[in-house]
């Protein structure tokens, strides 16, 4: 089974606030063949459809920031899921610095929405992850067993708080709330290495690796550490869509060692690269555990993919 932990949709540029709509483009830094610089990629649901076609379970983010003026709301991802209850899982996007009004959503998205995970930025909504509401949503999530995905959120706009996007700074999170499962996006770069050791750490934490593998040599070096650290099981595929398409991200991984071929630098073990692909994320972070596999299309993109 493939697994895609990191997805997105939009309606339109105007729910990503205009701090976000001048800076999308450029701040991801997409290949321009991809992604013209100015523009802001097609998230609809028709484009996400297409795009997580070799997947067979994709995450689809929400998210929610009164700090920056943005909203995907939840009820267009709800909307979308459930005309694709098979493929689509829901994941709620609450911003902990309205307490009343997040855990309302919270409680609303699990209950009446069928939503199975939680994300959040405090970079991108202005909290320290250690927050007393924080603490108040993560607790909630726990109880609700809604495992909750940290989006780092230091490229969203110049306004964003890089002090707030520190991996360690969720180890006190990870202390305190011992059986919250915690996903960290993008590896928690630029601070991968915390990231890495938090993994080490906690066994209730996972990092997925969306956003990273258009830069191939910060993947390669990433991944390395990973491995050579002992924590290759904690990583979960990401595509980061609309920015990656699951295809392109999952050969950019399975090409990863080319980058040192007939060098004597270290390789990450091409069964390793795979194994992020087909990891069972659902069932690690107990989302459902009633999933079924869809043909092979795993087996297919391994077979049609260079090492």
């Amino acid at each position: 089974m493939i697994v895609d932990c990191h997805t997105h949709i939009w309606d339109s540029p105007e729910q990503l606030g205009q701090s976000l709509q001048d800076k999308t483009a450029s701040t991801h830094r997409m290949p321009q063949s991809a992604l013209g610089r100015g523009a802001i990629p097609d998230a609809s649901m028709e484009q996400h459809l297409l795009a997580s076609e070799p997947v067979d379970k994709s995450l689809v983010l929400g998210f929610k920031s009164r700090y920056l003026g943005v909203e995907i709301p939840l009820d267009l991802v709800s909307r979308y899921i459930r005309q694709h209850p098979e493929k689509l899982i829901g994941v709620a996007g609450i911003d902990p610095t309205n307490l009343t009004e997040a855990l309302s959503d919270l409680r609303h998205a699990h209950a009446d929405l069928g939503m199975k995970a939680v994300t959040v930025s405090p970079a991108a909504q202005d909290f320290h992850p250690a927050d007393s509401r924080a603490m108040q949503v993560f607790a909630e999530a726990a109880r609700l067993k809604m495992p909750v995905l940290i989006d780092q959120g230091i490229h969203f706009t110049a306004a964003s708080k890089m002090e707030f996007a520190r991996p360690a700074l969720l180890d006190e999170v990870a202390r305190e709330l011992p059986q919250l499962k915690l996903v960290i996006a993008h590896m928690g770069y630029p601070w991968v290495e915390e990231c890495i050791v938090l993994l080490g750490k906690h066994p209730n934490v996972f990092a997925d690796v969306s956003s990273l593998l258009h830069r191939p040599w910060q993947a390669y070096t990433f991944l390395l550490s990973a491995y050579q650290y002992g924590v290759m099981d904690k990583l979960l595929f990401g595509s980061d869509f609309p920015y990656t398409h699951a295809t392109a991200a999952i050969e950019s991984l399975y090409r990863i060692n080319q980058l040192v071929t007939g060098t004597n630098l270290p390789t990450v073990p091409r069964q390793q690269l795979v194994a992020i692909v087909e990891r069972d994320a659902i069932g690690l972070l107990d989302i459902d555990t009633a999933v079924t596999k869809r043909g092979d299309s795993s087996v297919s993109l391994l077979e049609s993919t260079e090492a």
